[in-house]
């Protein structure tokens, strides 16, 4: 049974979809992209604050229904730029400490809102 998934610590859609959904065993998380929750607009800061505000949020998905980052399978990250890829790759590392999941990244012309990365997940209970 397909169950959607709503946080008010992690951002609104912006568009016709859903935070996340839970289907069975598994969360597929819309991406996310650097907005603060809190106040509804992009953190300013760079990449660093951008890809750690995205990290946050997705913690905050995955806390909704009581899993962590030890549950992801399978992210897919989107830049602007591969040549942030470094400084991405150290903070989502911080993340994933223990058997990090299968994972794509990709350069993008544009995010939405403007934004410099944005993530989507996969995650199993």
């Amino acid at each position: 049974m397909k169950k959607v998934i709503k946080t008010d610590l992690a951002p609104k859609a912006i568009g016709p979809y859903s935070q996340a959904i839970m289907l069975g065993d598994l969360l597929f998380a819309s991406g996310q992209i650097a907005i603060d929750p809190a106040k509804g607009e992009m953190v300013e800061g760079g990449i660093e604050a951008q890809a750690t505000q995205v990290m946050e949020n997705i913690k905050n998905i995955l806390s909704a229904v009581e899993m962590d980052f030890a549950n992801v399978i399978k992210t897919t990250i989107f830049l602007t730029d591969l040549n942030n890829f470094t400084l991405v790759n150290n903070i989502y590392g911080g993340y994933f400490t223990q058997e990090p999941p299968a994972r794509s990244c990709v350069e993008v012309n544009k995010l939405p809102k403007g934004a410099l990365i944005e993530i989507e997940i996969i995650a199993h209970k």
